[in-house]
């Protein structure tokens, strides 16, 4: 769910009848009904209907029709809800702790005999990081990539996945958002290190290889900056 649902979601449940229907139904275990919803927070069968639909609507609830009890009734089924397997969550500024916890457990499960954990960790980190440049350049189909395009794509792509990319300069881009903070300030050489590994990563896969990763901390901001290549400057796999 990207951080403009998460937030339609979390505004959908501001009404008090919406939250007490979605928790009602998430503490059923089964299907619920329009009827059982509507008496368990005291309202119609109509409103119950346009405030469930809104929830279906955010995300919330899944909806279908379905005899309730295994009881076959003549006429159509009723429609009944249930929560969706959506996880909600809205970070401002936004985090993305699960693609940490995915390259730390990939480390754990692929670490070989000849690797330390942390050099484990960075491969993975570069795997996925690449998977994700890889997915947009058989999206988009770039064909050769100048710097300024790659800037220009980056741009885009860093701001879908939460880095809040800035143009610094013309032939620079700053990330002014780190999405794995605070964990980055607990195990900065780390974290940053990941961080690194897998915006090289996003690279290898876009292949664009007139950009570079660099690593130039600053307070508040993402740990890594981009800037076109130059013929003295090459891009590492490993922080």
């Amino acid at each position: 769910m990207t951080s403009e649902s998460a937030i339609g979601a979390v505004a959908a449940l501001e009404d008090e009848l919406r939250r007490g229907m979605y928790w009602f139904i998430r503490a059923a275990g089964r299907p619920v009904t329009r009827d059982e919803a509507a008496e368990e927070v005291g309202i119609s069968r109509k409103l119950a209907a346009f405030h469930l639909d809104k929830l279906v609507d955010a995300g919330l609830l899944q909806a279908r029709y379905e005899q309730v009890g295994g009881i076959r009734r003549v006429g159509r089924a009723p429609k009944v809800y249930e929560p969706s397997d959506t996880e909600v969550r809205v970070n401002i500024p936004e985090r993305r702790h699960e693609v940490l916890a995915d390259i730390l457990i990939g480390a754990v499960l692929t670490e070989s005999a000849d690797e330390t954990a942390r050099a484990a960790a960075q491969r993975v980190a570069a795997e996925r990081g690449a998977g994700i440049g890889a997915a947009m350049r058989e999206r988009l189909r770039p064909g050769r990539l100048g710097a300024e395009r790659a800037l220009t794509l980056l741009h885009t792509m860093l701001a879908e996945h939460g880095f809040e990319p800035a143009r610094a300069t013309p032939d620079c881009i700053r990330l002014r958002n780190c999405p794995f903070h605070p964990l980055a300030a607990h195990a900065p050489e780390l974290v940053c290190g990941l961080n690194h590994a897998y915006l090289v990563g996003v690279l290898t896969g876009l292949q664009a290889d007139t950009v570079t990763a660099e690593l130039a901390p600053k307070a508040g901001e993402c740990c890594v900056q981009l800037r076109p290549a130059t013929s003295d400057t090459a891009r590492s796999t490993t922080a």
